[in-house]
């Protein structure tokens, strides 16, 4: 398991103080992050839990990866649509909001959250009680962020708030905008970029999907499967996506050290 011992994004912007992030630290978070929701996405895994708080830091800041794949959910296909209601209010999208059945689409509205507070260092959509919070997730009504900050990033967190799910950016079109996707060669070597641009690493078309992602065994990824009677052990590492976790049979877990949690999954979850 992976070290993070910077601790989580979360953790990095309570002690700003106010101080906002400069551009360059937000656009070299975001990219990472990014990568991290490719890889998941490109595997048809919904993360359906991205926050601050499970974005972890490590080299002073300067690395961040994507964990806590708790409530993650395998879609047989790119096109199926998951019903559950889950994860963590301030980052729910209008649709989940809605009880409306939602794609991978939901996750990139949780990366605008995560990019709106990286921008203001205050979540979006913030307010005293849950069904004020609902309605002005539904509505997209959110302060702009300061006008020191670019038009690309100011016209890309327009776009991750778009209230209909169609309308917001699939993630490989966010890492292709050229303000970010020249930032990409920093964090990922080009024999890899090929790799995952070409989706040379995506599942051969045809392998087994489960409806969990504690039960998922797929074929030509790098997720190591075991199964021992009814229990499925799978490792979840990726250096160079930027996700890292490790998934075993059981339950939820997170250890007291920020910097070795990990994520245990029963079948049934």
């Amino acid at each position: 398991m992976e070290d993070c011992d910077g601790g989580d994004l979360m953790k990095r912007i309570s002690i700003q103080r106010g101080v906002l992030f400069s551009e360059d630290q937000i656009l070299g978070w975001l990219v990472q992050i990014s990568l991290g929701v490719k890889h998941i996405h490109d595997r048809k895994i919904l993360h359906r839990d991205i926050k601050t708080q499970n974005i972890f830091l490590s080299k002073n800041g300067m690395v961040a990866k994507l964990g806590d794949f708790g409530i993650a959910r395998v879609l047989n296909n790119s096109m199926e649509l998951a019903r559950t209601c889950v994860g963590t209010p301030y980052y729910l999208s209008p649709e989940i909001c809605q009880k409306k059945s939602y794609n991978n689409k939901t996750d990139i509205w949780s990366l605008g959250c995560v990019l709106y507070e990286l921008c203001t260092l205050k979540h979006p959509f913030e307010v005293s009680n849950l069904q004020q919070l609902v309605l002005k997730i539904c509505q997209a009504h959110f302060a702009p962020v300061s006008p020191r900050f670019s038009y690309n990033l100011h016209s890309l967190i327009s776009q991750l708030f778009k209230i209909s799910p169609q309308d917001r950016p699939s993630i490989n079109s966010i890492l292709k905008r050229p303000f970010l996707e020249n930032l990409i060669p920093k964090y990922l070597t080009p024999e890899v970029i090929q790799e995952k641009f070409n989706h040379m690493l995506i599942c051969r078309a045809g392998a087994p999907a489960s409806q969990h992602a504690g039960k998922m065994v797929q074929s030509k990824c790098d997720l190591a499967v075991q199964s021992k009677a009814s229990i499925t052990h799978v490792s979840y590492r990726v250096m160079q996506g930027n996700v890292t976790k490790h998934m075993e049979s059981g339950h939820l877990k997170n250890t007291s050290s920020i910097s070795r949690r990990k994520i245990i999954l029963s079948n049934g979850s």
